[in-house]
């Protein structure tokens, strides 16, 4: 096979063969197991010289629905609980495929007018469902790292400025330390974000409480700092004080970044939307779209409420480049990349199909199902229930009769790994509090409280036969 212009005749029978094979995955993805069996090692025998002469257009197309037949983690089901992963509603399932059929550039408005109002659109939209302050200027990234990233950047021009400096232009050569001061919570994507924009991860100060942040506050003496707050954290789902955070912002003239990556969704619920209290105080605000809000990987959002710090840290300029008008969005200069895939498809048409009531009745939903979980593990003598829910994560152990405390960590590091193993659930485990936990988070739109009993009775079936080879 040759130039792939001898083969433009296939490209409606290839979409028609990708239509049918993924139609299969996707029906029996409810059924089959979340990681099928021999994966790993099936994945590992994937090989093979780089071809001389192709196989044509059909061909590949077979073999990789094939693969991912075979292989593929079901990450996307209803009984993937690892890390935090949501799947793909209908509606931003099918945009995302319209997305690649369109394959739209939408970093400058004159490469994608389309696809730049859209992304204005959805994301004015995602102010309003999250209720943050009409002034906060949004853009989607590719997820919670990079949301984080953006967000970040821009306090890092506004700490700049504050010392006289532009670091955008000049670098951080001869700049001090910026300081951070944070909690327990704060996620590795912040850490590694503030890494990659030179800060450094050793700038974060790791606080026991808000007295410990005002006290490093206060030794700076009037300059500027970075205030990290979290809005539920992977392990338990807990929040960082962030009204008392806002506080001390407003108090001593921080910038305060809140990393919502998936707790920010509480807003949603009049039932937990206490805990996001005082994020519409924050300067800048960040949250993963391939969480709750089910749309394909990958996606985030960024929010900042003074948009020229963006434009400082992502403005670009060349003489091809137009420059931006009003009501003519350009996103490649608020955010890090220049060509940019047009996520805004997939997350405008699942607002755009279910609106603020589906998504309340949905993280509803899940809260409920976490505390159902909650419950059946709390009437088993062999769990013990590490966290009360707040949201949607359920934190807890196996901790079954007669086995000494300081073999229990060990003993549910193999349960996690026999469970993983299995492949019929997904959780894996965490330390929480120094002890190996389980850590299932509910954020997939398919979950029902089914998928959450079953995860329960395969550990329950598992926990014997492993007990029985340790004694």
């Amino acid at each position: 096979m040759a130039d792939p212009y001898a083969e433009l005749s296939e490209v409606q029978q290839a979409l028609e063969l990708a239509a049918e094979l993924a139609r299969g995955y996707v029906e029996g993805i409810g059924d089959d197991p979340v990681q099928p069996g021999g994966s790993d090692q099936g994945v590992r025998a994937i090989g093979g010289n780089l071809p001389e002469a192709g196989d044509g257009t059909l061909a590949p197309l077979r073999e990789l629905a094939e693969m991912g037949e075979r292989y593929a983690t079901r990450s996307s089901g209803g009984r993937f609980f690892h890390f935090v992963v949501g799947g793909t509603t209908p509606a931003a399932l099918a945009a995302d495929w319209l997305t690649s059929a369109l394959d739209q550039n939408s970093g400058l408005w004159a490469s994608s007018p389309l696809g730049s109002r859209l992304e204005a659109i959805a994301t004015d939209w995602l102010r309003d469902l999250f209720e943050l302050p009409p002034e906060f200027s949004g853009a989607l990234v590719t997820g919670g790292t990079m949301a984080n990233f953006t967000c970040l950047a821009g306090a890092r021009s506004w700490w700049a400025e504050r010392h006289g400096l532009d670091i955008d232009e000049n670098g951080l050569g001869g700049a001090p330390p910026i300081p951070v001061f944070t909690t327990e919570h704060i996620h590795q994507s912040a850490t590694k974000s503030l890494g990659l924009l030179g800060a450094g991860r050793s700038a974060v100060r790791r606080c026991a409480d808000v007295s410990q942040i005002e006290a490093g506050l206060r030794d700076l003496d009037g300059a500027p700092a970075i205030l990290l707050a979290t809005a539920g954290e992977p392990n338990a789902a807990a929040f960082d004080p962030i009204p008392e955070m806002a506080d001390l912002a407003e108090r001593y003239g921080a910038w305060l970044h809140v990393d919502g990556a998936f707790g920010l969704f509480a807003r949603l619920s009049p039932r937990t939307r206490y805990l996001t209290d005082g994020v519409g105080r924050a300067q800048s605000v960040s949250c993963d779209g391939h969480k709750w809000l089910n749309v394909p990987h990958d996606c985030g959002f960024s929010f900042v409420r003074e948009r020229r710090y963006l434009v400082k840290a992502f403005s670009e300029s060349a003489a091809y480049l137009p420059a931006e008008e009003e009501g003519s969005p350009s996103f490649a200069y608020i955010s890090p990349e220049g060509s940019r895939r047009a996520r805004s498809f997939a997350v405008w048409a699942t607002l755009k199909a279910y609106g603020r009531e589906g998504y309340r009745e949905m993280v509803e939903r899940h809260v409920d199902i976490a505390a159902h979980l909650a419950e059946r593990i709390d009437a088993d003598p062999g769990f013990e229930l590490l966290a009360e829910p707040q949201l949607n994560v359920v934190t807890f152990r196996w901790r079954p009769d007669g086995v000494p405390e300081e073999e229990l960590d060990e003993l549910n590091k193999r349960l996690g790994a026999e469970l993983l193993r299995d492949g019929r659930v997904f959780a894996g485990t965490t330390i929480y509090e120094g002890r190996i936990a389980f850590r299932p988070a509910i954020v997939n739109w398919r979950t029902q409280e089914a998928d959450v009993d079953l995860l329960v009775d395969v550990l329950l079936e598992l926990a014997p036969a492993l007990l029985a080879r340790t004694a």
